[in-house]
């Protein structure tokens, strides 16, 4: 199976709304959506059936007995964080400021302080006997949004579903989530913005995404908000050595269609012909030996 992951540099570009066209299109019979912070794919692909719903830990947090807490301050003294405040005598944690280092456990001498699995978020997948989708939600204030991500796509996988093509829309940016998105998929398609903190954006993750063993394209979305922007991150490609497939107009049937709950693809419009092109080129990349 072999597995397309759809980036982009920073947010608001139209990943997602690419990412749902290609799923209609290909008739994909495995996606996930792998943007743990805010995720959205499973608003525009339609299920008939809840989803399995699982809870996620990430790392342990602290938490005070207060019946066996003397009051001898050595926690709140040690704790790097600030994490640890004294309300009505009592000792409590922020459990947004912990960051579950032990610490507290270790000074404290009568074992009040205590690390406790934390719920980091929520996994859910979405099955049956054709297909598979894989989503999660990560929690306000938790940091272990890589290993969410690499939850979904194992959660994906263990459906073995028998199909060619898996498609994973991933989070914005560079970081943690970004980075297990990467890891083990076999093509990144780009979604850039013609702005000039699109490019540099995009200059960026494509770093990123060289120090996976995955083919690199690009297409550009919203191309004719900035046409000289556009032509240069066509020319950046074509220098630089990596497939460049094509422009995508901003479109207001687009906004339309999402706000419906569509996909470009399903409705008649110039963005979902253009992606239909975009998509064609992706494939045949995809799926070259």
């Amino acid at each position: 199976m072999k597995q397309l992951l759809i980036l982009s540099g920073k947010g608001g570009t139209g990943k997602t709304t690419i990412a749902s066209a290609f799923i209609k299109l290909a008739d994909a019979k495995a996606y996930a959506d792998c943007d743990v912070d805010a995720p959205n794919l499973h608003l525009i692909t339609k299920w008939d059936t809840k989803p399995q719903n699982s809870d996620y830990y990430g790392l342990d947090k602290a938490k005070i007995n207060n019946e066996l807490c003397i009051q001898c301050d050595a926690c709140r003294q040690n704790c790097r964080f600030d994490a640890i405040k004294v309300q009505n005598e009592k000792y409590i944690i922020d459990q947004f400021a912990c960051e579950g280092c032990g610490v507290c456990e270790f000074v404290c001498p009568t074992k009040a302080a205590t690390l406790y699995p934390s719920k980091a978020g929520e996994l859910f997948l979405y099955s049956n006997k054709d297909s598979v989708f894989s989503t999660a939600q990560l929690k306000m204030g938790q940091g272990t949004s890589g290993l969410l991500v690499t939850e979904v796509k194992k959660q994906m996988k263990s459906k073995n579903i028998k199909t060619d093509i898996a498609i994973i829309d991933g989070s914005p940016g560079i970081g943690c989530p970004v980075i297990a998105s990467l890891s083990g998929v076999d093509m990144v398609l780009i979604v850039a913005e013609p702005s000039i903190s699109g490019i540099s954006d995009m200059e960026r993750i494509i770093d990123t995404a060289l120090n996976f063993d995955v083919k690199i394209a690009v297409c550009v979305n919203k191309y004719d908000t900035n046409i000289a922007n556009s032509k240069k991150i066509e020319e950046f490609c074509n220098n630089e050595g990596y497939q460049f497939l094509g422009y995508i107009p901003f479109d207001f049937n687009a906004v339309k269609a999402i706000n419906e709950g569509k996909t470009i693809v399903d409705i008649d419009c110039p963005s979902g012909d253009a992606t239909k092109e975009v998509f064609k080129k992706t494939m045949d990349i995809l799926l070259e030996n």
